[in-house]
C-alpha cells in the first residue's frame, strides 16, 4: 500500500439492492468480496434486507465479515425480517444518531450521522438513502441540512434517487457541500442515472473517484468510492470531477 493510500481515506456507497439485483439466490459473499477489493475505510450501505432469509441476517454477516465497527438502521421490521441501511467505518463511530426522515404515507426511510476518529483527525460522516418523489426528497434534504450544520470536514454518502433537475437535493447539497462524485450509477447493467453519489466538504477533500462494472452482476447499483484527503494534503490536487480510476471506471 503506497504512502498516499495510507494517508487517504477511502469512502465508498452501494445500493446493494438486497444482494437480489442480478443475484437472485441472495450470496452476499459476492457483496463482501466487491467491497473487500474496494478495500474502503468507511463504507454505506443501503438495502440490506434480511426478509425472506431464513436463518441469514445481512446486518450481522455484513459487519462480522467485514470487521468493521458500525451502525444498522433498519427502516422496516416485519415478522420475517428487516430492511435498511448500514454505516460501517474501520475506526471507532461516536457522536452518532439515527434521525428518521421519513416523509408522509411513503416508505420509512432513515439517515444516520457519527463522527470517525480517522488516523488523520476527526471526520464526519453520514448515510442515507432518499425516497422516490421530489417533495419527499426535498424534505428529506431539509433534514440532511441540519444534521450536517456547521460540522466540517464533513463526507455525505448514499443513495439520493435524485434525478429530476427541478427541485434537485444536488442544487440543495452542492450549497454546503461542494465536492462530489458524478458518475452513473443506476441501472447497473447500462448506467444513464447518478443516483448514488459522495459528497464532500471542504472543497478540494475528494481527490478521486470510481465506479466498479463488476458490481453489475450482484445489484441494480454500482458502488461509488472515492479517496478523501484531510490535513490540507489535498491542496493543489486537480478537482474530483475530472478524475475517475482507470482500472475499474464505467462510463
Amino acid at each position: 500500500m503506497s504512502a498516499e493510500r495510507r494517508r487517504a481515506i477511502r469512502v465508498m456507497t452501494w445500493n446493494i439492492h438486497g444482494a437480489l439485483g442480478r443475484n437472485p439466490r441472495f450470496d452476499l459473499q459476492k457483496v463482501v468480496a466487491l467491497i473487500l477489493r474496494a478495500d474502503p475505510d468507511i463504507v454505506a450501505l443501503q438495502e440490506v434486507d434480511s426478509r425472506r432469509q431464513a436463518g441469514l441476517d445481512p446486518f450481522v454477516l455484513l459487519q462480522e465479515s467485514l470487521g468493521h465497527y458500525g451502525i444498522g438502521a433498519k427502516s422496516i421490521i416485519t415478522a420475517d425480517g428487516a430492511y435498511g441501511q448500514m454505516l460501517m467505518s474501520r475506526w471507532p463511530l461516536r457522536d452518532s444518531e439515527t434521525r428518521d426522515i421519513s416523509y408522509g404515507a411513503f416508505e420509512p426511510r432513515r439517515a444516520i450521522r457519527a463522527c470517525i476518529e480517522t488516523p488523520q483527525g476527526a471526520l464526519h460522516v453520514a448515510a442515507t438513502h432518499l425516497g422516490l418523489s421530489i417533495r419527499e426528497r426535498k424534505s428529506q434534504a431539509r433534514v440532511l441540512l441540519e444534521m450536517i450544520g456547521n460540522r466540517t470536514p464533513f463526507v455525505l454518502l448514499g443513495d439520493f434517487n435524485d434525478w429530476f433537475w427541478p427541485g434537485s437535493v444536488r442544487r440543495i447539497l452542492a450549497r454546503v457541500l461542494p465536492d462530489r462524485s458524478r458518475h452513473r450509477t443506476f441501472p447497473s447493467g447500462c448506467p444513464i442515472l447518478r443516483f448514488d453519489r459522495i459528497y464532500c466538504r471542504p472543497r478540494g477533500v475528494l481527490v478521486q473517484t470510481w465506479t466498479d462494472g463488476e458490481a453489475r452482476r450482484i445489484s441494480d447499483h454500482l458502488p461509488c468510492i472515492g479517496d478523501v484527503m484531510l490535513e490540507g494534503e489535498h491542496e493543489g490536487r486537480a478537482a474530483t470531477d475530472n478524475i475517475i480510476s482507470p482500472p475499474i471506471a464505467v462510463p
